[in-house]
């Protein structure tokens, strides 16, 4: 070999050897893309990735905690509408959480159903103070945020803006309709026994507007 050819020769080596590298370099690469991706199913939400709020499952998450926390501090109604007749405001801090416009109260009763009006029933509970009037609402449309609030857990701060905030009240009603009221006839309800435990806002001591988290129809 001359002395030309030998000097054209390592060129070439050294292009064949990057070539060698560049293509070591890409197959790496690829693998740490390969190792680091999770496949997603059609349908599913992946909050990590979309950074999005999922009302509907946070909905269905609390509701079981905030039913749990109603049920255990449910006062019977007879004796809750006496404390509100001696004293709104003490009875207020003693059995229930403070709220925006007034504490939110859980209670518990065994009553007659009364007419109705879009799904919203009067019920006559048996040794109630005369003239305190208690409804409870049953859907189709579930309205207020009283369940959102009745435990004093979850607030605004927890959300990133007021629209999240509010959309997690609608979602854990929904929730509710799913677990408690489905099934239930609620265009049949006068005439019927119930017992609910439930929580309200109370603004007015003497009318109630309980939204259930327990609802039996006897």
């Amino acid at each position: 070999m001359t002395a030309d050819s030998s000097t054209h020769a390592r060129p070439r080596s050294r292009k064949k050897y990057g070539r060698v590298i560049t293509a070591a370099v890409v197959v790496v690469v690829a693998a740490a893309i390969a190792w680091d991706t999770h496949v997603v199913e059609h349908g599913a939400q992946s909050d990590a990735q979309s950074g999005q709020f999922s009302a509907e499952r946070y909905g269905q998450e609390q509701f079981p905690q905030i039913r749990e926390s109603v049920e255990s501090r449910a006062v019977e109604a007879p004796e809750l509408a006496q404390a509100l007749s001696d004293d709104a405001s003490a009875a207020g801090e003693q059995y229930g959480v403070s709220g925006n416009i007034g504490p939110l109260l859980p209670v518990h009763f065994t009553g007659t159903v009364g007419e109705g009006r879009s799904g919203i029933y009067t019920v006559s509970i048996p040794d109630m103070p005369e003239g305190t009037t208690v409804r409870v609402q049953t859907g189709p449309a579930i309205n207020g945020t009283v369940l959102r609030d009745a435990t004093g857990e979850i607030s605004f701060g927890q959300f990133t803006n007021q629209i999240e905030y509010q959309n997690a009240g609608a979602a854990i009603n929904e929730a509710m309709k799913a677990e408690v009221l489905e099934g239930v006839d609620t265009a049949a309800l006068s005439g019927k026994t119930v017992e609910v435990t439930g929580v309200f806002q109370m603004i007015n001591p003497s009318n109630w507007l309980v939204t259930p988290v327990a609802l039996n129809v006897q």
